[in-house]
């Protein structure tokens, strides 16, 4: 884990966001426990309760979830839970800016599926 104090995101957050980077990309599987508060907070050299901040949004989007008295655990289903959360920033990132942005350039849903062609054939060749 690093966190960028330059960012102008809040590090609760950025702690938030790497948690769940791990838990989809299968460092923590589900059912795993995932590090402590305190392992983190010594680990990135920050107060215990930013960590918990950003655990709780986790908790709060039911990704990991507390036993009381052992710690936090991922939580079945997270990964399809991160990966439609995912889903749903992809569409609005990308795919919403880029119909806006072909409509300005009088571009047909054809032409703008053959660009996507494109790029993954530039992508996998």
């Amino acid at each position: 884990m690093r966190i960028d104090t330059n960012s102008e995101k809040p590090i609760f957050i950025q702690i938030a966001e790497q948690l769940e980077d791990s838990i989809f990309t299968g460092v923590f599987p589900e059912g795993s426990k995932v590090p402590s508060t305190n392992e983190i907070s010594a680990l990135l050299n920050i107060n215990p309760h930013t960590v918990l901040k950003g655990m709780n949004m986790l908790v709060d989007e039911e990704i990991i979830y507390k036993r009381r008295g052992l710690g936090m655990y991922v939580k079945e289903g997270a990964v399809s839970k991160i990966r439609a959360k995912r889903q749903g920033q992809f569409f609005e990132q990308y795919i919403a800016t880029l119909v806006a942005e072909a409509s300005k350039l009088n571009m047909s849903k054809e032409e703008v599926i053959r660009l996507i062609e494109r790029g993954y054939e530039n992508e996998y060749n």
